[in-house]
């Protein structure tokens, strides 16, 4: 349970970008206590969902590991299994595109058995050229999506 989270609102114009975005991007981030809680704020997820932008996630898992943090951890607390697919599984109803690191391949055909569109690529950020291209990937699919 999110402590304060029934009376949270989203901050002033937060409901209105994301109406107006061009994509929506959830990051490679906890899906448990950093996404989560995002999405449980009144009308957040709901927005999301209603968005006329593509809603293209990165998986926070590599190779059935968090890339950094305690993600496992959360997961298990919530009885979610630690994969790329399973954390997809978690936004299934806002997502539009997912994508996985080339080390969960496999997970490309289970996620888009949920109907959203995924693809597997290089997701470790080692250096700035790493990170560039995974926004590059981020976006290439958001565009296949519209």
């Amino acid at each position: 349970m999110l402590v304060g989270v029934d009376s949270a609102k989203p901050a002033p114009g937060v409901l209105d970008a994301i109406a107006a975005a061009d994509i929506v991007l959830l990051p490679p981030s906890n899906p448990v206590v950093s996404i989560g809680p995002i999405l449980a704020v009144a009308g957040i997820r709901e927005a999301v969902a209603a968005a006329a932008a593509p809603v293209v996630g990165l998986s926070p898992i590599v190779g059935g590991t968090p890339v950094r943090g305690m993600a496992d951890a959360c997961l298990r607390a919530i009885g979610v299994e630690t994969s790329a697919a399973a954390v997809a599984g978690l936004f299934t109803d806002i997502l539009d595109g997912w994508l996985v690191d080339l080390a969960d391949g496999d997970a490309v055909a289970r996620v888009e058995a949920t109907g959203v569109r995924c693809r597997s690529v290089p997701l470790l950020m080692r250096d700035p050229a790493a990170a560039a291209a995974m926004a590059h990937a981020a976006l290439d699919l958001a565009e296949s999506l519209r």
